[in-house]
């Protein structure tokens, strides 16, 4: 099985500093949104209790992990992910047609 993450969704475990409550809920309202692919406000409220459910789940389990390596620093992380982009979207792409 092959796991494949909406690229908005950004990994929120093992930064120092952890993840805020806006970080983890933000990641939910995506995670939601996507799922549900709704943006009718006939079902805004079965969607703020799915966020506010995942939210919790969430946290939970970040609170959870354990890991054995330190954790990663914020701003290295941020340089890497700019830096990948800048090569991915710095080389050309294949013409089709």
């Amino acid at each position: 099985m092959v796991w494949v993450m909406c690229r908005n969704i950004r990994t929120l475990s093992h930064f120092e500093p952890p993840a805020t409550d806006a970080e983890v809920r933000a990641a939910a309202q995506q995670y939601v949104r996507k799922v549900s692919a709704t943006t009718s406000q006939a079902n805004e409220e079965a969607v703020a209790r799915a966020v506010d459910a995942v939210a919790a789940a969430t946290q939970d389990l970040l609170d959870a992990l354990v890991f054995i390596a330190p954790p990663r620093d914020r701003d290295v992380e941020s340089a890497k992910a700019r830096e990948r982009s800048a090569r991915r979207f710095a080389a050309p792409r294949p013409v089709t047609g």
